[in-house]
C-alpha cells in the first residue's frame, strides 16, 4: 500500500501540485523530445530500420513510465535519449548528413511525365547503358529530383536535353568534350552534362576501385539519388544509391528496377500521371 502512495505522491508531483508552476519547462521539453523522436525515427524509416525504430520505442515508453511511477529524475530520461541520439548518430551518421544537406537544398517538381513516356524514356536509358557497356565506354549517370548542390550542377554544362540513347552515348564518347564528368537526369530530361562530383575518401574502399565509382559513392553520400556506372576498363554495370554499390554486374532488369524506384518513388507523384 505504501508502494502505491508513493506512486501517486510522484504523479502528483510531476503532473498535479507542481505542474503549474513548471508548466512552460514541461511543454519545451515535449517539443524539443518530439523534435529529436522525430529526427531519429525519419533517418531510421527512410534506411529501413524498422526493428531498430521499434526498440528505442520501447525504450521510451518505458523510460516514460520509470519517470511518471518512481522517484527518477526527468534529466535521467534526457541523459538515456541522448545516448539513444548518439548511437544513431554513429551508426548512421552518413544518412543524417545527406538528410541534413537535402533539407537545405530547393526541390522543384520535375515536368509531367506520362506512363508511356517513362516506359519509353527508361528503354533509351537502359539501352545506352547496355551499348557503353558491351563497348567499355566508361560512363557515370546521376538521377536527380533536383536536390543536388548548386555547386556540382555549376561545374558542368547545362543541356536540358530530350532523354534518348543516342544523345547519352554521344555524351560518353571518349572523344566528346563532356565525356569525363556525370551526366545529371532529372525527370524526363538530360539535364547536365560534364559534372564534378565528390569523391568517397573511405580507406576502406578498394585500391583499384576508379574514380567514377568513388565520385558515384561520394555524390549518393551527399544527396538521395541514385547513380548508374560503366567501367571503362570492364564494361561492368554498377548501381550506387545510399553510398555504398547496391548492385554489381547488373544487368537491363536491374537497371529498369533502378529506374522504376527513381521514377515512381524518388520523383514526387505529382510529376508523374
Amino acid at each position: 500500500m505504501a508502494q502505491w502512495e508513493v506512486i501517486k505522491q510522484n504523479i502528483i508531483n510531476n503532473f498535479g501540485n507542481g505542474f503549474a508552476d513548471r508548466w512552460f519547462t514541461y511543454v519545451l521539453q515535449l517539443i524539443l523530445f518530439s523534435i529529436l523522436y522525430y529526427l531519429i525515427f525519419k533517418v531510421l524509416r527512410n534506411n529501413k530500420a524498422d526493428k531498430f525504430v521499434g526498440i528505442i520505442v520501447f525504450f521510451i515508453v518505458l523510460m516514460g513510465v520509470a519517470v511518471a511511477f518512481s522517484d527518477l529524475n526527468p534529466g535521467f530520461m534526457f541523459i538515456i535519449v541522448a545516448m539513444i541520439a548518439l548511437l544513431v548518430f554513429t551508426m548512421y551518421h552518413t544518412e543524417i548528413k545527406r538528410s541534413l544537406l537535402d533539407a537545405g537544398v530547393k526541390k522543384s517538381k520535375a515536368e509531367p511525365v506520362t506512363v508511356t513516356g517513362v516506359e519509353l524514356i527508361m528503354d533509351e536509358i537502359v539501352r545506352a547503358v547496355q551499348n557503353m557497356s558491351k563497348n567499355d565506354i566508361g560512363a557515370l549517370m546521376v538521377l536527380s529530383n533536383d536536390n543536388l548542390p548548386d555547386g556540382i550542377i555549376e561545374s558542368g554544362t547545362k543541356i536540358n536535353a530530350q532523354i534518348t540513347s543516342q544523345m547519352i552515348e554521344a555524351i560518353f564518347y571518349p572523344k566528346a568534350p563532356l565525356h569525363d564528368g556525370a551526366l545529371v537526369i532529372e525527370g524526363n530530361k538530360l539535364y547536365a552534362a560534364g559534372c564534378f562530383l565528390p569523391l568517397a575518401q573511405d580507406e576502406r574502399l578498394p585500391k583499384e576501385m576508379g574514380s567514377r565509382h568513388r565520385a558515384a559513392l561520394g555524390v549518393t553520400m551527399v544527396a538521395s539519388v541514385t547513380a548508374i556506372v560503366v567501367s571503362e576498363e570492364t564494361g561492368i554495370i554498377s548501381i550506387v544509391k545510399n553510398g555504398v554499390i547496391k548492385k554489381k554486374y547488373a544487368d537491363a532488369t536491374d537497371i529498369k528496377e533502378a529506374l522504376s524506384d527513381y521514377y515512381w518513388s524518388d520523383l514526387t507523384a505529382e510529376s508523374v500521371i
